[in-house]
């Protein structure tokens, strides 16, 4: 999966192709985003709501990711740190949000929890066709990958959180798949700021040795 981070050469989303697959995974992730939070909180999930907040996320990732491809490495290697930065913090709201709810154990609703979840899956997995060939390259191309690999992995924590939820009759699987999924949002927003800073880094390397 990150087979040419060691390259020199990265793609940079430079293409017809790649612009026309992020118009179609931002329209993906920003409906769902609106189906699964009202789900979510009608359902009285934690799991559902922070893979909502992914939904979001992503949404916001693939549009400034539009917006600034064939833009200099600075500005792309700065999108990136902003985006791994606004995953960091997302991740944190969840992780904090899960330890208030262990106190405020209300059981979610097992069967809308699933039913949402395959649905978010079945979204999930065809961003990530769209998106497989183009899971290498710059950290800002690299951040769209990891954005949509982050849900449908939470999709399938939801499923196996709701099944549990459902056998158990309890909120506990509900918010431990959440604090997991807010783990997963940390890990993935080092991997984005730390690729980010490499680049401006070669970026400043290249500048100061051309003056």
């Amino acid at each position: 999966m990150a087979g040419c981070c060691n390259h020199d050469t990265k793609f940079d989303g430079l293409s017809p192709q790649y612009k026309r697959a992020l118009w179609w995974v931002i329209a993906i992730n920003g409906i769902m985003f609106f189906i699964e939070i009202f789900a979510g909180i009608s359902a009285n999930s934690q799991a559902l709501q922070a893979d909502a907040l992914d939904f979001l996320a992503d949404t916001a990732t693939y549009a400034i990711s539009l917006l600034v491809i064939g833009k200099s490495l600075q500005l792309r290697s700065n999108a990136a740190l902003f985006k791994g930065f606004s995953l960091s913090l997302i991740g944190c709201w969840v992780l904090l949000s899960t330890l208030y709810r262990v106190f405020v154990t209300n059981s979610p609703t097992a069967l809308t929890m699933g039913s949402i979840g395959f649905l978010a899956l079945a979204a999930n997995l065809a961003s990530l066709v769209i998106l497989m060939k183009y899971r290498d390259g710059d950290a800002n191309v690299r951040s769209v990958w990891l954005c949509s690999r982050n849900d449908a992995i939470g999709n399938v924590a939801v499923i196996v959180a709701a099944a549990m939820v459902w056998g158990s009759q309890s909120a506990w699987p509900d918010l431990i798949v959440a604090a997991i999924m807010a783990s997963l949002f940390l890990s993935s927003s080092w991997q984005i700021i730390r690729q980010a800073l490499a680049e401006k880094r070669t970026t400043t390397e290249h500048a100061e040795h051309l003056t």
